[in-house]
């Protein structure tokens, strides 16, 4: 079963950001990945930084932009699910 985690993704990785820790955030995403039974070899991820929303407390907010190596298309399932933010 896995583990239950009150935090999205996104704001997990805004924080590896802000904190310095930008570092493992490619890790985090393979992690997220794997739990959703995809490959993350099989996929570039890329992090994009845009201004938060007004009143969300954040400065700014990292998008997770996933692309397959293989020049398929990305389930937009998938891709909007890593950038879900409630």
């Amino acid at each position: 079963m896995p583990r239950f985690n009150p935090y999205t993704l996104q704001m997990q990785i805004t924080r590896m950001f802000e904190q310095g820790q930008s570092f493992f955030a490619t890790t985090k995403v393979q992690d997220w990945l794997r739990e959703r039974n995809e490959d993350p070899t099989a996929y570039d991820i890329l992090f994009h930084q845009r201004p938060a929303p007004p009143g969300s407390g954040l400065v700014m907010v990292i998008d997770v932009e996933l692309r397959r190596k293989d020049g398929q298309p990305v389930d937009e399932w998938l891709q909007q699910e890593v950038n879900r933010q409630s």
